[in-house]
């Protein structure tokens, strides 16, 4: 990330890895819970991945910023199918993280499309 706007993106992008980063332990400790086995080599999690990586080089921070807006909107409706399965399961305690996470996940992509709008 580079331009006049490093520290500000710095800081977002930063909030925003350590807000998924935090999904991502509580949801391997519930797999855990539930007494399933979570992801274990990293060719489980590109076997897995629903969003693409992306290994541009050289990225202007607009075009960085716009693609984390549409993954975080995918990451929203990919969560949104979840509690259907949940249901299904009677698990309402994943129901409910899922919830919360659909919110966080929510406020995010509005903090981006409103940087990406202006």
């Amino acid at each position: 990330m580079r331009g006049p706007h490093f520290h500000d993106y710095h800081w977002l992008l930063d909030e925003q890895a350590t807000q998924i980063f935090a999904m991502t332990d509580v949801m391997a400790e519930r797999v855990r819970k539930l007494g399933a086995t979570t992801l274990h080599p990293i060719g489980d999690i590109a076997r897995y991945q629903r969003i693409q990586d992306n290994n541009e080089v050289r990225l202007m921070p607009e075009a960085m910023l716009a693609e984390l807006l549409n993954d975080n909107r995918s990451l929203i409706s990919n969560m949104r199918s979840a509690p259907e399965l949940c249901a299904r399961e009677n698990d309402v305690a994943t129901t409910s993280l899922i919830e919360n996470w659909i919110d966080e996940t929510e406020r995010r992509t509005w903090f981006l499309a409103e940087i990406c709008s202006g």
